[in-house]
């Protein structure tokens, strides 16, 4: 495992990370005309991941301080300038169900652990 004998949280998520898109970019070539990773990323994440000012790297996630630097596939994240509790008003606006919009998170990380 590539986490086997890793004991620092940051570098941990920076693995993950990596391997994440490893694998993305690896299934995708599995399907015809598959250009773009459309992720989840919110405000928050990149706040916590960022690496000036006064929250000067609270912590990475994987899909923001974790990304590899290059990736074949074009990033798309819709939400990274909105917070939760505005995803969600977007969400029942545009008419998802009450069931989708409060669905607690699982995020990519979550599989590492299991």
């Amino acid at each position: 495992s590539r986490l086997a004998n890793v004991r620092d949280p940051e570098q941990k998520r920076k693995i993950i990370g990596n391997t994440f898109i490893e694998v993305f970019e690896e299934e995708a070539k599995k399907h015809k005309d598959v250009k773009y990773l459309a992720q989840g990323t919110l405000y928050t994440d990149i706040i916590e991941s960022s690496v000036v000012g006064a929250s000067k790297t609270i912590k990475s996630h994987h899909n923001v301080g974790g990304l590899p630097e290059k990736m074949n596939l074009k990033l798309i994240e819709p939400l990274k300038e909105i917070f939760k509790d505005e995803v969600r008003a977007l969400g029942l606006e545009l008419g998802l169900s009450k069931e989708v919009v409060y669905r607690h998170p699982f995020p990519g990380p979550g599989l590492a652990i299991r």
